[in-house]
């Protein structure tokens, strides 16, 4: 059986908040909604998929159905990663992403996933304090490594 990441489902305290600044950062469009009181939800899909099955399409799913922030000590989610091709793409989103005003991990830096690859990018917070990553596969220097050997990305300060 071949697996692939399907979509997230994300839970948020504020839909409206939320699915601007995930539409914003990441380019998603809305596939579907509910704004039905205590029922309201997103989905958000990537336009550049050429496939018709709205399932090829969905990436994040924003259900709003939480309070407070997200919790770093808790077990569950440690953070969401998405993949662009070139380090250049990487620089562009954490553009957008400092404009929209987002807490950015380790100041904004582009690092290395450790000294040990070149692949690498950077670390941000959304509206509710999730975790999230935009990185390449390559062209992060190895020497801006943040945690030696081990994963930027395992351990935050």
């Amino acid at each position: 059986m071949a697996l692939r990441t399907g979509h997230v489902g994300v839970n948020v305290t504020d839909l409206d908040r939320s699915r601007a600044f995930y539409q914003e950062v990441f380019g998603l469009e809305l596939l579907g909604q509910s704004t039905a009181d205590g029922r309201r939800f997103a989905f958000l899909g990537n336009p550049d998929v050429a496939s018709d099955d709205f399932l090829d399409k969905l990436a994040i799913t924003l259900w709003e159905q939480s309070t407070g922030e997200f919790a770093t000590a808790t077990p569950g989610l440690h953070h969401l990663a998405f993949h662009v091709g070139s380090v250049a793409e990487v620089e562009r989103v954490r553009d957008r992403v400092r404009d929209l005003g987002a807490t950015l991990l380790y100041g904004g830096e582009i690092v290395p996933h450790s000294a040990e690859f070149e692949s690498g990018g950077f670390f941000f917070l959304d509206p509710d304090g999730i975790r999230l990553e935009i990185c390449a596969p390559a062209g992060v220097a190895r020497e801006r490594a943040v945690a030696g050997a081990a994963p930027s990305c395992g351990f935050f300060a």
